[in-house]
């Protein structure tokens, strides 16, 4: 083999300008996917942490059917303190639940005594909420990062649109499950950033005013949201989480709660699906320029070397030898250039890392590029570089084999 590998170098060394080229064509889209899976992992990775970080968690429980109506926010389909006290249950006994949330969302009437307009809330325990979405705090970019009884939190383009500012005093008006209508005033505590999704643009009030304001006599929680302590995780709790909760049936035999994880409840999800499609068609790309350079290089190699072939087999090397030669040069040739590329390419990613690139997301802007590139990514580009390149040099390795030596020899 050690012989082999010499003869394969030796020959590549013969025709330096074009084995350079080729190795460069090789190692600069091995550069170019590194960089894009970086940057592309980054993003995504990114804007889910800012979904689910910010109002949205990583998995949610509702009453069964209430997720199909949660446009309207009915007020009929919540949890009830023994539903809610078997989810508790389930939820303490799994480790891998960082916190969780308990919310009352409602639709109601804002008015700031002059006009009055639709708004979004979310009655929450303050302390639940911060460790469940643990960037809601930074998206306040008005008044205290605080929520007390009494207080509520706008989000900012209502405030904008109805001249609301912190410390003034407005009222929220609400109709209950029971049809009945209940207003409250509140102090504006805070102006709350927009995120993107659903849910990004509602504001916040004490879980006890929510009660008040829908005159709940027993507790009704709309969802119950989720954090893990390892998000790579998600889907093996999810998994976990249902299955402990599925024995729990309605007075109708069905399942009494639905579960989904952040995937289900954010359009964001369709986008990181893009991403990770158009990773795949970039990866395909640097399969087809290895194939065809490769190839490329080894049909030259043996039309050129056609009657050096002829010679090496007229002594009585064996074809199996023949074909072993070119094929450990093509390899050779793949695995400089993955190497190569590999270098270069976490090089470039941690210059760009340095540089702490940000860019913009809707209204969100300055988020900060966080580049890496995990040891599987290299392996597996490496591995698909490396197999691609036996790949292309296998038809013509094995054209090289079955090569007549008395014709090879009366190759002009």
């Amino acid at each position: 083999m050690l012989d082999l590998l010499k003869i394969a170098l030796r020959n590549l060394l013969r025709y330096k300008r074009r084995t350079l080229l080729t190795a460069s064509l090789v190692s600069i889209g091995v550069v170019f996917v590194l960089v894009f899976i970086s940057v592309s992992a980054s993003f995504k990775h990114m804007m889910i942490g800012q979904i689910t970080d910010s109002f949205l968690g990583h998995i949610q429980i509702h009453r069964k059917g209430y997720v199909a109506s949660i446009d309207n926010l009915p007020l009929t389909l919540g949890l009830n303190p023994k539903a809610f006290a078997k989810v508790e249950k389930a939820l303490n006994e799994m480790p891998e639940i960082e916190a969780y949330s308990k919310r009352i969302k409602f639709g109601g009437m804002f008015s700031n005594f002059m006009e009055t307009t639709n708004i979004r809330l979310n009655g929450v325990y303050p302390d639940d909420e911060i460790k469940t979405s643990p960037l809601l705090l930074s998206r306040i970019t008005q008044g205290e990062k605080s929520l007390q009884p009494g207080d509520i939190i706008l989000p900012e383009l209502l405030a904008k649109g109805m001249k609301v500012k912190v410390g003034d005093t407005v009222v929220v008006i609400a109709t209950n499950r029971d049809g009945s209508v209940n207003g409250k005033q509140f102090l504006v505590s805070g102006i709350l950033e927009s995120a993107t999704g659903p849910g990004g643009r509602d504001g916040y009030i004490h879980f006890e005013d929510a009660q008040e304001v829908l005159r709940m006599e027993t507790m009704e929680i709309s969802e119950i949201a989720i954090r893990l302590k390892d998000f790579t995780k998600l889907h093996s709790v999810f998994a976990d989480l249902k299955e402990s909760l599925g024995a729990e049936l309605n007075q109708q035999g069905k399942p009494a709660f639905e579960l989904h994880t952040w995937e289900k409840l954010s359009p964001f999800y369709n986008i990181a699906k893009m991403i990770d499609l158009m990773t795949f068609f970039v990866k395909l790309m640097l399969m087809a320029i290895v194939l065809i350079s490769i190839m490329n290089v080894m049909v030259m190699a043996v039309y050129e070397r056609i009657r050096e072939i002829g010679t090496i087999a007229a002594i009585g090397t064996l074809p199996g030898k023949i074909m072993a030669m070119f094929l450990v040069e093509g390899l050779s040739l793949g695995v400089f250039g993955a190497v190569v590329g590999n270098v270069l390419g976490v090089v470039i990613i941690f210059l760009l890392d340095a540089a702490h690139l940000t860019f913009e997301f809707g209204r969100q802007k300055g988020l900060l590029l966080s580049l890496n590139m995990p040891l599987q990514d290299v392996f597996l580009i490496s591995t698909i570089v490396i197999t691609i390149s036996a790949l292309a040099s296998l038809h013509p390795a094995y054209k090289a084999s079955r090569m007549n030596a008395i014709d090879a020899l009366r190759h002009v």
